[in-house]
C-alpha cells in the first residue's frame, strides 16, 4: 500500500484549509497549505483579471511545485502521510477560466512540465457548496484582497470546478473522491459535523489498506 497523500479541493472559501488542519491533527499527518497570502499580484488580480491572470496562476504553479517537490521527502523517504489543502490541478481551473487562449497554451505546457514527476494524491476530498455558502464564508474572513472577488466571479468558479472534478472523477477511476456539500455540513463550526466527516475519510483510509 501507498503512503497516504490526502488532497483536500474545491471552490474558494468552502473550508479547505479548515478540514486538512483537522485532517493533519486528527491521523497526525505532515499538513502542506498553499501559499495564498504571499501572492505579489493577487489583489490586483481582483481588480483587474485580464491583466494580472498571467502572472497571479505563474505565481501560484511555481510556488506549488515548489512545495510538491518539498513533501517527496515525507512521502518517499520517511514514508510519513500527508494531508494538502489543495491539487495543484487547481491551477488548470483558474487558468483556463482567466488566461487568453494563446497564453493558456503556454501555461499549459509549462504545467505539464513541471507536473510529470510529481507526487499524486491517491485520495481526493471535494468540498462544494452553493455560491450564497461561498460567499457568506468569505466575507466573514474578511481577508482584503477577496473583498473584489464578485458573485459572477464565484458562479463561474463553482461550475468550473464541478465540470472538472465530474471528469476528474471519469478520468481517474484508481483514485477515490469523497465529495462533501458544504451546505449540508459544517464542519467547522458543528464538532459533530467534524467527526461524521473524518469517520468518512476514516473507512476510505481502511479500505485502501486492504487493497
Amino acid at each position: 500500500m501507498s503512503v497516504p497523500f490526502i488532497t483536500i479541493e474545491g471552490p474558494i472559501g468552502v473550508g479547505k484549509t479548515s478540514l486538512s488542519n483537522a485532517v493533519s491533527e486528527h491521523f497526525t499527518y505532515h499538513l502542506l497549505k498553499e501559499i495564498v497570502d504571499e501572492n505579489p499580484f493577487l489583489g490586483k488580480f481582483y481588480e483587474d483579471i485580464e491583466e494580472w491572470s498571467f502572472q497571479t496562476e505563474m505565481f501560484f504553479l511555481c510556488n506549488r511545485y515548489k512545495q510538491l517537490s518539498d513533501i517527496k521527502k515525507y512521502l518517499a523517504g520517511e514514508h510519513k502521510p500527508v494531508v494538502a489543502d489543495y491539487h495543484i490541478f487547481k491551477n488548470l481551473i483558474f487558468a483556463k477560466r482567466t488566461l487568453q487562449h494563446a497564453e493558456y497554451e503556454k501555461y499549459e505546457s509549462i504545467y505539464n512540465i513541471l507536473t510529470a514527476d510529481m507526487p499524486v494524491p491517491n485520495m481526493v476530498v471535494y468540498l462544494h457548496a452553493s455560491v450564497d455558502t461561498l460567499m457568506k464564508r468569505i466575507a466573514k474572513r474578511g481577508r482584503e484582497f477577496e473583498k473584489n472577488i464578485t458573485r459572477e466571479y464565484m458562479e463561474q468558479l463553482a461550475v468550473d470546478y464541478n465540470e472538472f472534478m465530474q471528469h476528474f472523477i471519469k478520468t481517474h477511476p484508481e483514485i477515490p473522491v469523497i465529495q462533501l456539500n458544504g451546505d449540508e455540513i459544517d464542519f467547522v463550526e458543528n464538532k459533530f459535523d467534524l467527526q461524521d466527516v473524518l469517520q468518512i475519510i476514516e473507512q476510505k483510509l481502511q479500505q485502501r489498506s486492504t487493497q
